[in-house]
């Protein structure tokens, strides 16, 4: 049988994860001024990281389920105005608010196409006119979809960028903080006289559980930036795919309406 003297010390009635919890919270009461400060800063970034963290996932998990409605909705339903009473409702989903918006610019290139129609009437040569004026508006419809996109991304990515910043600074803060600890310890050693362990270890682990919290600030940050990147990407490469869509069927309707146009001059 293998024996643990170490084991033997400790007292009874105390098990060795509740002596660990006891010996970091003496730790952080007995730390230096500096040291307080460090871990403060290092607990405001951490709250902040979690919060975020939070709020995101719930945010892309609500993205998630509504965008796969509204594509249902969308291959289903042929009538944009159908569709775009229903996108008021899902208001989480980028895509529906991607629709939404060029829907908005649909709208007004048909409010044109009307006035350009009027227009024919009285014009003989208005055709050729008329195609221009499409190629214009369907340039006009892609720039308001690309516009939503940008508008969609930076609103997925609002409070993100928070993560790779705590990711990035906490470890260094942290550092600090066990840095300034140490010195702390050894010029304690100096005035004291004496560099023995039992004078050097305590000073010691109390700096190093600065860098332990750095460490445990930056971990989760950097693991959900990277999760959330990843996410936002694949809904952007969505949206893209997405605006190819609808450009397509708005171009077929405008071929329908010049072939009708040529038909029936």
């Amino acid at each position: 049988m293998i024996n643990f003297p170490f084991i033997a010390q400790i007292p009874a009635g105390i098990s060795l994860g509740s002596a660990f919890g006891h010996d970091i919270i003496q730790m952080i009461v007995h730390a230096g001024v500096m040291v307080k400060f460090v871990l403060l800063i290092l607990l405001f970034f951490s709250v902040i990281s979690w919060a975020i963290i939070f709020v995101k996932f719930r945010l892309l998990g609500k993205a998630r389920s509504e965008t796969e409605s509204f594509l249902e909705l969308f291959w289903e339903e042929k009538e944009f105005k159908k569709i775009y009473a229903e996108c008021e409702e899902l208001r989480f989903s980028p895509i529906a608010r991607l629709f939404s918006a060029g829907y908005a610019e649909f709208t007004r290139i048909r409010r044109i196409q009307s006035s350009l129609g009027s227009q024919e009437g009285q014009n003989p040569a208005g055709g050729h006119e008329h195609l221009r004026s499409q190629q214009a508006i369907m340039d006009n419809l892609r720039r308001s979809l690309k516009k939503g996109t940008i508008d969609q991304v930076n609103r997925l990515e609002r409070a993100v960028s928070f993560l790779a910043t705590t990711g990035n600074t906490a470890p260094f803060i942290g550092l600090f903080g066990t840095v300034w600890g140490i010195m702390e310890s050894f010029r304690s050693i100096g005035l004291k006289g004496s560099a023995n362990l039992a004078v050097v270890a305590p000073g010691i682990s109390e700096a190093l559980i600065a860098t332990a919290a750095g460490l445990a600030a930056a971990i989760p940050a950097v693991v959900a930036f990277n999760y959330f990147t990843h996410r936002i990407s694949a809904i952007r490469a969505e949206m893209d795919i997405f605006a190819s869509d609808f450009l397509s069927m708005v171009e077929r309707q405008f071929v329908k309406q010049n072939i009708v146009h040529k038909t029936h001059p």
